[in-house]
């Protein structure tokens, strides 16, 4: 058996045992005479230690890789954790959809459900004349929410191609500063109930102007001709909205009476009532798709409904706000809209979804009027506090307040169809441009509040409607 240094891990020339720890080492004797040399466990040390370093090295690098091996495996857990969120979130969309539309059809078992009419035979009218009353809830279908889908990316891919240029037949700022009033018509509706409280013109004929009354008419006149068309009776309370079908002889209005009704221009009488409300219908506006119709109530409910079947597709209301809706209005691509409400509130809202999806507080009085630009970047919002304000929709913020004259009545608010400007109508007509959002026009020929406006093609006139009864043009 050899014995071994415990420190140089060799077989030692001079052996001797520690007592201490019974280790063995060699005996090192120095000459004190002579010159001192290393000793021989030196090397041993370095290679030990140089060992343990190249250990302690290969550890590090090893325990480097794990970790970067982790990190890709908790990176690929994270995407798949947020995927499976998407997807029960959207699965619980599915069964609240389904359970409320299964809630819907429920108390309705039994009954057949309308049957689609043709357009051409909603413009004649119904049977006998007679209107068509459905006040049936049917929920959306997929096939409508397609729609409403292929429909909104048309109209957005247009929007940009329109976006990147004004038209060249827009009617310029200074020549809109030179507008006067060229005619004036006062009598449409009945002298004994004085006041046109809406107005509309239709979009393919711009000559074709509608309007409701307090009187409870509807009329449909011919700026062109100076001549009224039709005269359509048949609310039993004043009519507070009006729309013109775009490529239908069609009209449709809605009153406190409760009642949404669908007129024929040609015949002359009301093809359907859609009963959508329990109140007063404050707001109504027509869908791009023009088969869909929007509809806001003092009931505090927004329904949607379908025009060519007259059938109420969904309602809903906010049930933590409790408070009446004032007045709707469909953004350019039909997929959200917005309603005002008597709390001086403005709420967005998803279509499909049913959601409420923003708010707009700020305002310090019912919101009276809301109005969407053709751009579909901008809302435009008045109220009884004397002020319009303009909100940018993708930062959900208001970036403009125009603060009116003392105890100014904001009726109607209007963008043209380029969005390059905006009217407002109340006490008085004033016109302004985007952007710099600078007053070019103020019209004070109205002897009552000015209750609707709207632009003709590319600006070229301006018209509005008043509570004295007067249909008022203006162009150069």
């Amino acid at each position: 058996m050899s014995l071994v240094c415990a420190i140089s891990n060799e077989v030692p020339e001079h052996p001797c045992v520690s007592p201490v720890s019974n280790q063995v080492f060699e005996q090192q004797l120095i000459d004190i005479k002579g010159k001192q040399g290393n000793p021989k466990y030196i090397p041993a040390i370095l290679k030990a230690l140089q060992d343990e370093w190249d250990a302690v090295m290969l550890h590090s690098f090893t325990l480097r890789q794990q970790l970067q091996t982790t990190r890709q495996e908790l990176s690929h857990a994270l995407y798949q954790h947020d995927a499976a969120c998407r997807v029960i979130a959207r699965l619980t969309k599915e069964v609240t959809a389904a359970r409320e539309a299964l809630a819907t059809l429920k108390p309705q078992a039994g009954l057949v459900a309308p049957q689609s009419m043709p357009a051409s035979q909603l413009a004649a009218g119904g049977a006998g004349g007679e209107p068509m009353e459905v006040s049936v809830q049917v929920g959306m279908t997929p096939e409508i929410i397609q729609k409403l889908q292929d429909k909104a990316t048309v109209l957005t891919t247009e929007r940009k191609k329109r976006g990147k240029t004004v038209p060249e037949e827009l009617v310029r700022a200074e020549d809109l500063s030179k507008y006067r009033q060229v005619a004036s018509h006062a009598g449409l509706h009945s002298a004994s109930v004085p006041g046109i409280l809406c107005m509309d013109l239709c979009p393919s004929d711009t000559n074709k102007v509608l309007t409701g009354g307090a009187d409870k008419n509807v009329v449909v006149f011919d700026k062109k001709e100076e001549q009224i068309i039709a005269t359509l009776k048949g609310h039993t309370k004043k009519v507070t909205s009006v729309i013109y079908h775009p490529s239908q002889s069609v009209v449709f209005s809605a009153s406190p009476d409760s009642t949404i009704r669908v007129w024929s221009v040609t015949g002359g009488n009301c093809i359907q009532v859609v009963r959508a409300h329990e109140a007063s219908v404050t707001g109504l506006s027509l869908h791009a798709t023009g088969d869909y119709l929007l509809s806001s109530s003092e009931d505090q409910y927004w329904a949607f409904s379908d025009i060519q079947t007259g059938q109420v597709l969904t309602k809903v209301t906010d049930e933590a706000a409790g408070v009446a809706l004032t007045c709707a209005q469909f953004h350019p691509d039909g997929l959200i809209f917005g309603t005002g409400t008597a709390d001086s509130q403005i709420k967005i809202w998803d279509l499909k979804e049913h959601t409420n999806v923003a708010n707009f507080p700020g305002h310090s009085g019912p919101v009276t009027s809301i109005a969407f630009s053709e751009n579909g970047y901008y809302l435009a919002t008045g109220a009884q506090d004397s002020s319009v304000k303009l909100w940018d929709l993708r930062k959900l913020k208001n970036f403009k307040t125009i603060a009116l004259d003392n105890n100014y009545e904001v009726k109607s608010l209007v963008f043209d169809q380029s969005g390059t400007y905006l009217a407002v109508g109340g006490s008085d007509i004033r016109v302004y441009i985007c952007k710099q959002w600078s007053e070019v026009l103020n019209f004070s020929d109205h002897s009552g509040l000015v209750t609707g406006l709207a632009f003709g093609d590319n600006a070229q006139f301006l018209s509005s409607a008043g509570m004295d009864r007067s249909l008022k043009f203006y162009s150069l």
